[in-house]
């Protein structure tokens, strides 16, 4: 069941591979580009053995989250069409798509 705003269940958060590694999901303000390729890189491998990787990724698209989550980056959920809450991921995007025409 997908969570709603009226229910937020975070009783995954205890089996998540992640739990004390925050460092690695969420970057610094004003993080370089390769530097944020190699930690996404990171949280993606820790995310794929990951037991909570489905109620994880469920949690930060029905709730805007920042950062990586799921084995989602942002950008990831802004292009599957989920809410980002992050006004910089917003604003890369818009220039990647000038760039990009």
């Amino acid at each position: 069941m997908a969570e709603t705003q009226k229910q937020m269940n975070l009783s995954w958060h205890d089996k998540a591979a992640c739990k004390g590694k925050s460092e690695i999901f969420f970057g610094p303000y004003n993080e370089r580009t390769g530097a944020k390729e190699k930690r996404e890189a990171l949280a993606r491998q820790i995310c794929a053995s990951c037991p909570a990787l489905l109620p994880c990724r469920d949690h930060a698209r029905n709730f805007a989250e920042y950062g990586f989550w799921g084995g989602e980056s942002e950008e990831e959920r802004s292009a599957g069409g989920y809410k980002v809450s992050n006004p910089v991921i917003k604003r890369r995007m818009r220039n990647q798509k000038k760039k990009a025409s």
